[in-house]
Order: structure tokens, then C-alpha cells, then sequence
């Protein structure tokens, strides 16, 4: 009974005159007699790595170009704000209380350069970061000296940006190029260095931060807007969100139920799906599967920066090289066959002892990271536990650990703050000829087509979203905008999509006007004309103002 039990290669190995491996034998190999490469074996981590830091470098790089082609409009010289006045105004607040004060509370390079051409800091740490991580997305190639000079060069920019960089996905780029480090060897530019197998304290630090990205964001819904537990959220999402896409027009006219589904759907991948993560290999597979088809639908259905692209990233922790392995080439002497190799020494127990006194230090590093990663969870796990839960909130300046969480209230009607120019002489008259500036991807012509820009960001486009809720007296950078727009200033105008004032003087009146939006109805009359939008003016946001207006308006408020 017990050989007819036995399994059908076991048999075939008697009969050939062979015995089976003994306890002590190494396992298999991953390779057949000729020493062609099969499967690689499960629980190594070598493409891992690999995946895990061009995905990365990839969000960095679009991270980088977006400052390189909008910091000096925001935060230059003569930016909307600029990041010298911040930096002023933090060391005049800590002064008398040491240097080491401010820069605790804005940690930045930039304060060890000369301030006096800030554009070309900016410029510098975006090109520095722009070619770093375009080296490491090309290559595949990192060490811990390069993903730190990364992290210090986001980190630098994030803490000079004031509003511009008040969003939740900067905090995550930082906390995950941060585990991005300890990912790498100390100098070497292996693809796989030998010595230096992908550790399992990182890998459960990206598994832990996409648990918290989740469930924060979860979390926040329940306990947030009521459409989100009466499964209503989605009958105004996608025409209420900050840029919509294309896609979106078309998503908000799907039936009532296709929306409680999707509402239903969101719930199971926020608040159940994380829990996979701890429930052996193929739930711990199933669940990245999952939250990468999750943020490929949420990049199709709205442009929300780098965010979704961004937390793929530590998606990608839960796959080992056996799930993986597609994405590489066979080959001899290509990567899979390499990592094969490498899968063969360990298994035989070639690299069961350290080198050298670096494998003993590593392993210091990252015991050491292990304990300042829990310890730093403390005060974010208290808020996810928390009724009062605040979502995208840094627990410190380097914002290493931090909480997380998106939409926890829906928006049911959509406002639009339109900025207006005349060159008319007096703004009351009649016959006044009011014209837009449209900007490069928000609502304004009711003509134009929403954009798809995921990755990429325009940040001011975003800000007028927010703006929209508010008053100009919350926003003072609108009118600062506004007052660049009196005197066609270039730089300004470079972060809008059109200006009706170009080949002509600029206008004497600028007036921001507040407007109702809604998607027009596929097949209906607005749509037969051609429009994506229709809407309706409610008033004045700020009234018409003259460059004479802003500058005795700033004097009051010095």
C-alpha cells in the first residue's frame, strides 16, 4: 500500500537502480541534465529587487521632471511662493534657539547652498535627481549611496514646497524610496549581487506599507462621508474628482448598481484584501495581483499624479522570482538564468555563512531598521485604530512612517474658479469683453476634452481644485497669480495651457469667476454640440482687481 501511495518519480527512480535524496542531499536543481534553465524555486527575491527599484526609480524620475519644470514657477526666485521667504520666515521663528532648530523642521539641502539663485538650487536637485534615478530605471542597477542621495534630494525639495507639495503621495514617495535604501548593497552596482540576497525586513516593511496605504484608506471611507457606507460615493466621484479623465465622462453615466458595485468592490480591496498579505504566499500573491489591477483602474479613471502608479511599488513586494520570472528573458547568462544560479548555491548552502564582516553589519542595519520602523508605527497604528483617524499625516520631518487615506469625503457638486483678463478701462462696463486662461488639464472650456496626464502632475491645476472650496483670503498665491497675469509674466503664464492676452498688452482687469460644472449628457443636446461640460456661473470668486489693487492688498497684509 505504501508503494502504490508513493509518487510516480519516486518509482521511475527505483526501477533505474537510484535512491532518492537523503535528508542531508540539496535539492533539486532548477535545471534539467543538459543544464537548461526550468522554474526558478519560490521564496527568493533576486528579480524581486529588481522590479521593486525600477518601479521606483520610475515614480522618482516623473517626480523629478515635475519639479524641474514647475518649481521655479512656485517656488523660484520669483515664484508664486517662494521657498527663500519660507526659509526666511522658519529661521526668524527659531531664531536664538540654534541653527540645528530650523533645520529639524524643514530638513533641506538647500540650506548649505547660496540662496542667491534659488532657481538654480531647484533646477539642480531636480537634474541631480532626474539623472540618478533615469541610471537606475535604465540599468536596473542601485546601491544604498544612490537611493539615499534620491530620498535626501526629494526630501529636500518636499520641505521647501509649502502647499505645492502638501499632498499625501509626497510623504509615500519619501517612505518608500526610504525602504528603497535598505533594499540595496552598500556600493556595489550588481543587478544581483551575490553576497547580498534582497532582505526579509525590507520586503515585510513595503508589505506593512501597503497594508497601512490600504486599510487608512479604507478605514477613512467608513468612517468618513456616508455614501461611502450607503455605497452611493461613486454616482459623483468621477464628475466631482480633482482632474478628471476621459474615461471618467463615461464611468459617471454607468448605471446605479454598476456604481454600488464598484463602491462595494473598493470596500473588499481596502478593507479585507490587505489582510492576504498574512496568509501564506499565494493569498500573499493574490493580494498584489489584486492592488495592481486596483491602481490600473484608478489611473484610467483619474488623473491623480503619481499616486497610484507609486503604490504599485510596494505591491510588488508580495511576488517572489517563481511568480515574476516571466518579465526576465531565458537565456544563458540573462538575468533568470543568473538568479537560477544564484537559487542553486543557496539552496546547496553556499551562501549560508557570511563573507565578510559586511553581511554581519547588514544584518545589524537591518535589525536596526526592523526596530525603527515599529517604533515609528506606534503613533500611525493608533490612528488607523483611532475614531478621529487623519488621513496623509507625517509623524516627523523626514517623514519615514506616516498614515494615509484618500476621499474620505466625496464632493457632490463640482466648482470651477475661471480666471478672467480685459483690457477694457473700466471692469463694470457693459460692453467689457471678459476672457478665460485655461489651464492644462483642470475643467474651464466647456469644449475641451478631459486629459489623461497620470503620471504626471501640474500641481497649480490641483490647487485651484482646492481653492474652489475656499475663499482667495485662504489662498493668497491666487492672487499672486493673478498680479503675474496683469503684467504677462512668462513664467507664470508657462504653467497655464493658453493665454488670450499672448501677442497683445496685457489686460488692465483680472476677475476670478465661480462656476458649477457638470459632465453633459452622452447623446444629449450638449453633447451633440460637442461639449464634455456644462455650466453655470454662480458669482464672483474675487472681484475685478487692477496691479495697482494687489500691490496696496499685500501692503495691508505685511
Amino acid at each position: 500500500m505504501a508503494a502504490m501511495a508513493a509518487p510516480e518519480g519516486s518509482l521511475r527512480r527505483r526501477k533505474a537502480g537510484g535512491s532518492g535524496p537523503g535528508p542531508g542531499s540539496p535539492p533539486a536543481s532548477g535545471r534539467d541534465d543538459a543544464g537548461c534553465p526550468t522554474r526558478l524555486r519560490t521564496g527568493t527575491f533576486w528579480l524581486t529587487r529588481i522590479v521593486l527599484l525600477r518601479a521606483l526609480a520610475f515614480v522618482y524620475s516623473v517626480a523629478f521632471l515635475v519639479a524641474l519644470q514647475q518649481n521655479k514657477q512656485l517656488i523660484g526666485d520669483q515664484g508664486l511662493l517662494p521657498c527663500r521667504a519660507y526659509l526666511k520666515s522658519v529661521q526668524q521663528y527659531f531664531r536664538g534657539q540654534g541653527a540645528w532648530d530650523a533645520w529639524s523642521y524643514a530638513p533641506t539641502i538647500i540650506w548649505l547652498l547660496d540662496w542667491s539663485n534659488m532657481d538654480f538650487n531647484l533646477d539642480l536637485l531636480a537634474l541631480l535627481g532626474m539623472g540618478i534615478s533615469s541610471f537606475v530605471l535604465i540599468t536596473g542597477c542601485a546601491n544604498m549611496i544612490l537611493m539615499a542621495a534620491l530620498w535626501g534630494l526629494y526630501l529636500s525639495l518636499v520641505n521647501v514646497g509649502q502647499v505645492w507639495y502638501s499632498f499625501g503621495w509626497e510623504s509615500q514617495l519619501l517612505e518608500t524610496g526610504f525602504l528603497g535604501i535598505f533594499l540595496c548593497p552598500w556600493w556595489t552596482l550588481s543587478r544581483l549581487p551575490r553576497h547580498t540576497p534582497t532582505p526579509w525586513t525590507v520586503l515585510w516593511a513595503f508589505r506593512w506599507l501597503i497594508f497601512r496605504i490600504m486599510l487608512g484608506a479604507g478605514l477613512i471611507k467608513i468612517r468618513g462621508d456616508q455614501c461611502w457606507r450607503d455605497l452611493t460615493c461613486l454616482d459623483f466621484h468621477y464628475e466631482t474628482q480633482p482632474v478628471p479623465s476621459p474615461l471618467a465622462y463615461f464611468l459617471h453615466r454607468t448605471p446605479w448598481w454598476v456604481h454600488r458595485f464598484e463602491a462595494l468592490s473598493n470596500h473588499f480591496l481596502e478593507l479585507l484584501v490587505p489582510f492576504f498579505l498574512f496568509l501564506g504566499r499565494r493569498m500573499c500573491i493574490l493580494h498584489g495581483v489584486l492592488q495592481i489591477l486596483f491602481q490600473v483602474v484608478l489611473i484610467l479613471s483619474g488623473n491623480l499624479s503619481f499616486l497610484n502608479w507609486l503604490t504599485i511599488v510596494p505591491s510588488l513586494s508580495c511576488f517572489d522570482d517563481a511568480s515574476l520570472g516571466f518579465l526576465f528573458p531565458s537565456g544563458p547568462a540573462g538575468l533568470k538564468d543568473r538568479a537560477l544560479k544564484l537559487q542553486d548555491e543557496e539552496a546547496q548552502g553556499a551562501q549560508s555563512r557570511p563573507r565578510h564582516v559586511g553581511c554581519a553589519v547588514r544584518r545589524v542595519v537591518n535589525l536596526s531598521l526592523g526596530i525603527l520602523l515599529a517604533w515609528l508605527s506606534v503613533p500611525v497604528v493608533l490612528n488607523l485604530l483611532s475614531a478621529k483617524q487623519v488621513m496623509n499625516t507625517t509623524f516627523g520631518s523626514l517623514r519615514i512612517v506616516n498614515s494615509y487615506g484618500a476621499f474620505g469625503s466625496i464632493t457632490k457638486e463640482r466648482t470651477e474658479v475661471i480666471l478672467q483678463g480685459t483690457t477694457s478701462p473700466n471692469a463694470s462696463a457693459p460692453d467689457a469683453v471678459w476672457e478665460d486662461y485655461e489651464f492644462k488639464c483642470k475643467p474651464g472650456d466647456p469644449w475641451r476634452r478631459p486629459c489623461l496626464i497620470t503620471p504626471y502632475h501640474y500641481r497649480l491645476d490641483w490647487l485651484m481644485w482646492f481653492a474652489a472650496f475656499q475663499t482667495y483670503e485662504h489662498n493668497e498665491w491666487i492672487l499672486q497669480l493673478a498680479g503675474k497675469l496683469l503684467v504677462n509674466d512668462a513664467q507664470a503664464l508657462s504653467l497655464l495651457a493658453s493665454n488670450p492676452f499672448e501677442g497683445r498688452p496685457p489686460p488692465r482687469w483680472i476677475r476670478a469667476e465661480h462656476w458649477r460644472y457638470k459632465f453633459s449628457l452622452p447623446g444629449g443636446k450638449h453633447a451633440a454640440e460637442g461639449k464634455w461640460w456644462v455650466r453655470r456661473r454662480l458669482g464672483p470668486y474675487f472681484p475685478a482687481v487692477r496691479l495697482e489693487d494687489l500691490e496696496g492688498y499685500f501692503r495691508e497684509q505685511d
